[in-house]
């Protein structure tokens, strides 16, 4: 039996894994077992039937490469498949430049491949284009988070801090369906007699939980947040010794959030003034206050001031720092926040260092030994990323680990003819996902049970999941593959294909930086039950951040003043309605695991419409329906539901089809798209 985590959402549950003949079985760890602190020995279905994939036909276990004139598949050896990619590469290279070449990671590697991706890419291949499908998960927040605390860190407290606050508001969060070990702790927090808000545009399960709902049209979180913090500066319960001594910039905040009264707000949101007061009237009594935001407030172009909105209503009360009280935002991916900090992103170098910083790119060349004036600037972010591929001045190959680009990426039909123009795409799966199946090559590789390596959860808890059974024959890691094409394309550094090697490598890369990994070892992951990061040497870790000081020089945190605009894109006579995205319960992500484990429920993708909006475009229930956006259209069963507004619909994610209707508007300080809410129709 052997100790791992989920390979799933961002709570990293913990599961134990055993042999059964053939099979692998998952088992939980005893609730008394220290083990698993985030959740206690619960596991979600998608956790109890994760190993559901072990065996599977579908399983990838041989190169496969394409040929381009019939596009029939035939299988190769790695050596062959290897040789063919790195020899394209240099040759790209050679023609165009270094950043003829492209890479795309994912959210749901392991802290040593996002590591080893990054020096891959800007140490073997010297480009500056990398990045991965985390950008479309938190960066908005962390965006915010940057700007407000000087830091970046998902949750600056432990998850169970969640049951001790006294009110706990959820903004765009449907916490039971996405990660369901973590509601417990709002339905302990209710037990205790604390409250629970929950702002969304469906009446989620999550919302089911809340003693208030607020139901807003997609989009307009931020003006909700500037009524709240106008009732609350009006009330006079804003804390003005807090703001004096741990904060700055305020007074701009106040003066712009005079203009947001509550009838105002209404007019624009749809939540009525007096339940704005309601909530502002809870705040205010409230000794302890907790904000948590989610992707439903973030993907928007203007996620980023959202996040920032909300951020002010948690400093002008006086909450960042205090026990159990402050703002978090609850990741997405497995390794949402550990995928961004060692150099997976455009912009950043391990330790979460910026690219364009001459200290820190002397640091890591430093670890790496070369000459800092070789690692390439700043990279296009994710979708601009996308959108250049196969251009004049674009990448013209591109290897894509952990991410089903069809299938996640906004405006996907876009994107797909973007990939179609790549003289080179190379995909590491280990089924055939929709992007696999565009490839030029494809390259089967290991799954979660196969392999070791850390993760890092939501909490900012650095945990080792363990390998528990060895990879089918032809199969191979993605470390594996990386020093392959690294040493055929012969790149300076030393390359490992030893996740434990490659960690320590990782820490001291990341010594001295925001996310300082250096006194994290496997060895005290496995004592302790994971580390907490910032780590430094002689460190314990930091499981809660910010009580004697902000990340920012001056160890102050900052308001930002932020205004509505509102989305990218309005309703008009020809799109009427708000269309929003968003997950459900059997189902992660792209679907390319999930949708092929038989003990999940697959339904299929569906749009969820309210009576009223059924009845004027004559819809009945299961049966089909014409959802249209600009970009392209989408036909599925209807599902007829009191519990969204009548002006919006719903469509997840998980297949196919919701993202070709999405809109690719960006944040301009996240460059997240807008997945969130576009303008759309509906026909029967």
């Amino acid at each position: 039996m052997t100790d791992t985590h989920c390979p799933y959402c961002s709570l990293q549950c913990g599961m134990t894994l055993s042999r059964k003949g053939p099979r692998l079985e998952v088992g939980v760890r005893s609730q008394t077992n220290k083990h698993s602190p985030v959740d206690e020995g619960a596991l979600c279905r998608k956790g109890w039937t994760a190993a559901g994939l072990r065996g599977s036909r579908e399983r990838l276990t041989t190169p496969m490469v394409r040929d381009r004139a019939t596009g029939e598949w035939s299988a190769t050896t790695w050596d062959e498949a290897l040789d063919l990619i790195a020899a394209k590469l240099a040759e790209l290279r050679e023609v165009h430049g270094a950043d003829a070449n492209a890479v795309f990671g994912g959210g749901g590697l392991t802290n040593e491949k996002a590591y080893q991706l990054g020096k891959f890419a800007r140490v073997a291949l010297g480009t500056s284009q990398i990045d991965y499908n985390g950008r479309w998960c938190m960066s908005s927040a962390a965006s915010a988070g940057n700007q407000a605390f000087g830091v970046d860190r998902g949750l600056p407290f432990p998850l169970a801090d969640i049951e001790k606050t006294d009110v706990c508001v959820l903004v765009g969060s449907n916490l039971a369906e996405t990660m369901p070990p973590a509601a417990r702790h709002l339905d302990r927090l209710r037990e205790k007699g604390g409250r629970v808000v929950v702002i969304d545009p469906r009446l989620t399960p999550t919302g089911e939980r809340a003693d208030l709902f607020l139901q807003p049209v997609p989009g307009t979180d931020l003006p909700l947040a500037l009524g709240v913090l106008h009732l609350l500066d009006a009330a006079g319960a804003v804390d003005e010794d807090y703001i004096a001594e741990r904060t700055t910039g305020f007074q701009d905040v106040r003066r712009s959030v005079a203009a947001w009264w509550p009838e105002m707000v209404e007019r624009v949101s749809g939540v009525e003034a007096a339940q704005l007061r309601e909530l502002a009237s809870l705040l205010a009594k409230a000794e302890k206050v907790m904000v948590l935001t989610a992707r439903g407030a973030e993907q928007h172009a203007q996620g980023t001031a959202t996040v920032l909105a909300w951020l002010n209503v948690a400093l002008a009360l006086g909450m960042p720092g205090r026990p159990f009280s402050g703002y978090g935002c609850l990741t997405g991916q497995g390794n949402g926040q550990g995928g961004r900090e060692h150099g997976q992103k455009a912009d950043q170098l391990p330790g979460y260092r910026m690219i364009d910083d001459p200290a820190a790119r002397a640091h890591v060349a430093g670890v790496w030994g070369i000459d800092p004036e070789t690692i390439p600037g700043k990279g296009r972010s994710a979708y601009e990323l996308l959108d250049a591929l196969g251009t004049a001045a674009g990448p013209k190959s591109l290897l894509v680990f952990g991410s089903n680009i069809v299938v996640s990426a906004p405006n996907a039909s876009h994107v797909a003819s973007r990939l179609a123009d790549l003289d080179l795409l190379v995909v590491a799966d280990m089924v055939m996902s929709e992007t696999a199946a565009l490839a030029d090559v494809v390259l089967p590789v290991t799954q979660w049970a196969e392999e070791t390596g850390t993760m890092t959860n939501l909490e900012g808890r650095v945990i080792l999941r363990n390998q528990a059974i060895s990879p089918p024959d032809g199969v191979k890691n993605d470390l594996d593959i990386i020093t392959g094409l690294a040493h055929r394309l012969g790149a300076a550094s030393t390359w490992s294909t030893d996740p434990e090697e490659i960690f320590t490598e990782l820490r001291a890369a990341s010594k001295g930086g925001k996310a300082d990994y250096s006194d994290i070892t496997y060895d005290r992951i496995r004592e302790e039950d994971g580390v907490f990061w910032p780590c430094p040497e002689g460190s314990e870790g930091s499981p809660r951040l910010f009580a004697d000081a902000f990340f920012h020089p001056d160890g102050r945190a900052r308001f930002v003043d932020v205004a509505h605009s509102g989305p990218a894109e309005q309703p008009s006579a020809a799109f009427p309605l708000h269309l929003t995205t968003g997950r459900v319960l059997a189902q992660y992500q792209s679907g390319a695991q999930t949708r092929r484990i038989k003990e999940l429920p697959d339904d299929g993708i569906f749009v969820e419409l309210h009576p009223l909006l059924a009845d004027r475009v004559g819809a009945h229930d299961g049966d089909p329906v014409l959802v249209r956006t600009a970009r392209g259209e989408l036909k599925a069963p209807a599902r007829i539901v009191t519990t969204i507004r009548p002006d919006t619909v719903f469509v997840p994610f998980h297949w196919v089809g919701a993202n070709r209707l999405t809109n690719d508007a960006l944040d301009p300080s996240s460059r997240m798209p807008e997945f969130k809410v576009c303008a759309a129709a509906v026909s029967a």
